[in-house]
C-alpha cells in the first residue's frame, strides 16, 4: 500500500467542498428512500394494477417480488465493482438505473413489461442497499456511527410513508387520461433524481480513497466531516486508516471467505432474520390484508397504511437517537422479543377471535410489531453489515449481507398472499410462521453477532478477523 500523495484532483470529485457534513450524510443515505419509496408504492399500485391488467393473485405477488430479482443481483455484482472503481460513482449509476426503471414501470403495457421495470428497478435498489451502509459507515465518526448511520433506515421507512402519501394523493384521479397507478409509479422519479443530484456532488469516500493510495484527499473529506476536531485527530485518524489498509489485502470473493467467514456468517443471517420476520410482507401487502382479511375499502385500507407508516418513520426517529446509548446486540434481543410476543398474540387471538371484530386489535399489535422492529432490526442490521467487514472486502461483503436480505425479502413477499389465501384470509397463519422466525432470532444474535459500538472500524477489523 503506498500512502504517497496523489494529484489533488484524482477519482473524479473536486477537493473545493463548499457541502457541510449534514448535506453529506443526508443525501448519502438517500438510496435507503430509493428503497422505501418503491417498497411502499407497490403496496398502494398492486391492487390497482391486478384488476387494470386482470392478473391473477399469483401473478400480482410476482409483479411485487419481482424487484427482489434484480435487487439480489445488483446487491450481490456492486460490491466489487464499487471495491473497484469507489462507492460515489456506482450510486450515480445507482440513481440513473432508478430513472429509467421508475420510467418503465410508470408506462408498463401488460404484465411481462412491468416484470422487466420491476427488475430493472431492482437493480437499482439492491445497489443502493448495498453501497450506501458501507458508504455511511465510512465516514461517520466511531461515536456517533450507530446513528449516522441509522440514517439509511430512516431514509428506507420516509420513502415509504412518503410512497403512503402518493399512493393516497393520486389515488382515483386519472390525470391527464393515464390511470392512478401509473402516476404512482412514476412519482418515483423525484426521490431518484434527489440521489443522481447528491451522488454527483458527495465526496468519495476517505477509507477508499486510502486503499487507492489517495491520502490526499482522503485527508480532504476526513478534514470536511470532522469539523468539531482539530486538524492533529484528523492526522490520527488517517493514520489509523493508512495502517491498516497497509496490511490488507486485494479483496475479493476469496479474500472474503478466508478472512472474514465470522462477518460474512453474521451479516448473512441478521440479514435473512431481518426479512424473515416478516416486516416487508406487512409494508407490501397491509391494504391487501385488510382488504381481504376484513372487508376494508380501498382506501381505508391505504389509510391503516399510512398510519402504520408513521409508527414506523417515528421508531426509527427514536432508533437514531438511542442507536448510540445502547448495545447493537442489546436492542437487537429486546426487539425479537417484541415481535415475538406481538405476533404470537396476533397470531392465536385471530384463531380463536371473531375474525369481524379482529381489525382494530390487529392494527394495534400490527404497530407495536412494527416499533419493536423498527427500533431494532430495521436499522441494526444495516448498520452492522457496514462495520463488521474488512476494508479490502467491504463491498463485496455489503454486497453478500444486502443479497441475503433480498432473497429473504423474496421469499416473504412471493409466498405471504399464497399462505394468505391457505390460511383462508386469516392473517393468524402468516404472523404465526413470522413469529418463530422472530424467536429463532435470539439465539442467533447471542451466539453469532458481534458487539461494534463504540469502536473504530479499524478495531472491529482486528477482532474480527481473531474470530
Amino acid at each position: 500500500m503506498t500512502t504517497s500523495l496523489q494529484p489533488a484532483e484524482s477519482h473524479g470529485f473536486s477537493t473545493r467542498f463548499p457541502l457541510n457534513s449534514a448535506f453529506i450524510f443526508t443525501f448519502g443515505a438517500l438510496g435507503g428512500m430509493l428503497f422505501g419509496f418503491d417498497t411502499g408504492i407497490i403496496s398502494g399500485a398492486s391492487p390497482l394494477i391486478e384488476a387494470d391488467f386482470g392478473l391473477s393473485v399469483s401473478q400480482t405477488g410476482f409483479i411485487t417480488s419481482s424487484v427482489l430479482i434484480g435487487s439480489c443481483v445488483g446487491a450481490l455484482s456492486i460490491g466489487a465493482l464499487s471495491d473497484r472503481f469507489g462507492r460515489k460513482k456506482l450510486l450515480i449509476v445507482s440513481a440513473i438505473l432508478f430513472l429509467l426503471g421508475s420510467s418503465l414501470c410508470a408506462g408498463a403495457t401488460g404484465f411481462a413489461m412491468m416484470v422487466f421495470a420491476r427488475i430493472l428497478l431492482g437493480l437499482a435498489v439492491g445497489a443502493a442497499s448495498a453501497l450506501t451502509p458501507a458508504y455511511l459507515a465510512e465516514l461517520a465518526p466511531k461515536e456517533r456511527r450507530g446513528s449516522l448511520s441509522t440514517l439509511f433506515q430512516l431514509m428506507v421507512t420516509f420513502g415509504i410513508l412518503l410512497a403512503y402519501a402518493s399512493n393516497l394523493g393520486f389515488l382515483h384521479h386519472d390525470l391527464l387520461g393515464f390511470a392512478d397507478w401509473r402516476w404512482m409509479l412514476g412519482s418515483a422519479l423525484v426521490p431518484a433524481a434527489l440521489l443522481l443530484i447528491g451522488g454527483i456532488l458527495l465526496p468519495e469516500s476517505p477509507r477508499y480513497l486510502v486503499n487507492k493510495g489517495d491520502v490526499r484527499n482522503a485527508f480532504k473529506v476526513l478534514t470536511l466531516i470532522r469539523k468539531d476536531v482539530d486538524q492533529a485527530q484528523v492526522q490520527v485518524e488517517l493514520d489509523e486508516i493508512v495502517a491498516v489498509a497497509a496490511q490488507d489485502t486485494k479483496g475479493g470473493v476469496r479474500e472474503l471467505f478466508r478472512i472474514a467467514r465470522p462477518a460474512l456468517v453474521a451479516a448473512v443471517g441478521i440479514m435473512l432474520f431481518q426479512q424473515l420476520v416478516g416486516i416487508n410482507s406487512v409494508i407490501y401487502f397491509l391494504p391487501q390484508v385488510f382488504i381481504k382479511g376484513f372487508g376494508f375499502p380501498e382506501g381505508d385500507a391505504i389509510w391503516v397504511s399510512v398510519g402504520i407508516g408513521v409508527v414506523n418513520f417515528v421508531s426509527t426517529i427514536v432508533a437514531t437517537l438511542i442507536m448510540d446509548r445502547f448495545g447493537r446486540k442489546q436492542l437487537l434481543l429486546v426487539g425479537s422479543v417484541v415481535m415475538t410476543l406481538s405476533l404470537a398474540i396476533l397470531a392465536v387471538m385471530n384463531f380463536v377471535g371473531d375474525v369481524a371484530a379482529l381489525a382494530v386489535p390487529t392494527m394495534v399489535l400490527i404497530a407495536v410489531y412494527i416499533l419493536g422492529f423498527a427500533v431494532s432490526w430495521g436499522p441494526i442490521a444495516w448498520v452492522l453489515i457496514g462495520e463488521i467487514f474488512p476494508l479490502s472486502v467491504r463491498g463485496i461483503g455489503s454486497s453478500f449481507g444486502s443479497a441475503a436480505n433480498w432473497l429473504g425479502n423474496f421469499i416473504v413477499s412471493q409466498f405471504f398472499l399464497v399462505l394468505l389465501d391457505a390460511f383462508g384470509n386469516n392473517v393468524g397463519g402468516p404472523f404465526a410462521i413470522f413469529g418463530v422466525f422472530a424467536a429463532l432470532s435470539i439465539p442467533f444474535v447471542i451466539r453469532f453477532v458481534p458487539e461494534t459500538k463504540g469502536k473504530s472500524l479499524e478495531q472491529i477489523e482486528a477482532e474480527m478477523t481473531r474470530r
